[in-house]
């Protein structure tokens, strides 16, 4: 990878990866996009910043051949919460945003990575160590924009040779960008209101597992799986990733170890909680273990402890 082009660049997981990816390869050669323009923000300020919208084919070709681009991280997209409540929007951001990352890619022979999810599984998947190949029949839009995305990938690899890769994140957990309108977002937002309000009221239901990563492991991943020897990929397109399966009383259990009188109540969204149930407890990383060393560093316990560190020191700046 030499000049990366990243859309969806301020969102959950482009606002940590744009500058990971910057101290790894250089500011110059990591180009962020995003819809939005904010002129204050680190990424707008430490390197290449443009305003794109991704269901604009013609401005995003025209993008990536004014910075010779040879790789295009593709995240933009509408997530699960936001998806369901739009779904005609959802699939054309989410699908038409694709088909336009991939068509570029095509034609300027670039490296492709795009995210999918444990949204692609439903609940007919098996829901302990979901396996690599399974079944997969979600009943969300977004699982629907997910599932599609790994075929279309893997259609574009296939039928053009574009060397697409990606994984299936679990719930990802940030202290970087706020909340999203993820069903799992109530594991970031629990930390922000356990150190501002010492309790928080879920909308998840008590007992309701699901696979969560820390974002670090998560940018190690993305960063692990483009760099791989492409010979020893075997699914390309849909590694399962996984670091933690915990439900809601588990992080305030951990949050307690820091902050003692925390207090969690529950008012169940059933809209999230139904998100949830339709997705598994635990996924099985093995595949992307044996093909390209995947692993992870952080636990329940050492994620919670580095969140409110981290989410404090924000905090206090924001306030100072």
């Amino acid at each position: 990878m030499k000049n990366i082009l990243v859309t969806g660049a301020l969102g959950q997981i482009g606002s940590e990866l744009v500058m990971c990816l910057r101290d790894v390869y250089g500011s110059d050669q990591v180009i962020a996009t995003d819809i939005r323009h904010v002129e204050d923000h680190p990424i707008v300020q430490s390197g290449p910043y443009e305003v794109l919208d991704v269901t604009d084919a013609h401005r995003m070709h025209e993008l990536a051949k004014k910075y010779q681009v040879d790789t295009i991280m593709h995240l933009a997209a509408l997530l699960s919460a936001t998806a369901e409540a739009k779904p005609l929007l959802a699939w054309n951001l989410n699908m038409g945003g694709l088909v336009n990352a991939l068509e570029v890619a095509r034609e300027l022979e670039c490296q492709f990575f795009t995210p999918s999810s444990i949204g692609a599984f439903g609940p007919s998947t098996p829901k302990k160590q979901t396996g690599q190949e399974t079944i997969q029949r979600p009943t969300t839009m977004y699982g629907v924009n997910k599932v599609a995305g790994e075929l279309l990938c893997d259609y574009y690899f296939h039928k053009f040779g574009v060397d697409t890769r990606g994984v299936r994140f679990p719930g990802l957990i940030s202290y970087v960008a706020p909340p999203g309108g993820g069903t799992t977002d109530y594991a970031v937002d629990i930390y922000y209101q356990a150190i501002q309000q010492r309790a928080y009221t879920c909308y998840i239901a008590e007992g309701t597992y699901m696979d969560m990563m820390y974002m670090p492991d998560a940018l190690k991943a993305i960063i692990d799986l483009m760099e791989a020897d492409p010979s020893r990929l075997r699914y390309r397109n849909a590694y399962n990733v996984t670091a933690m399966s915990f439900q809601p009383g588990d992080v305030a259990a951990a949050i307690r170890q820091y902050i003692p009188d925390f207090v969690m109540s529950y008012q169940v969204d059933p809209v999230r909680q139904a998100i949830a149930e339709s997705w598994p407890d635990a996924i099985d990383a093995t595949a992307a273990r044996e093909d390209w060393g995947f692993t992870t560093e952080y636990d329940l316990s050492k994620m919670t402890e580095d969140m409110l560190a981290k989410l404090r020191s924000k905090l206090l700046q924001k306030v100072s």
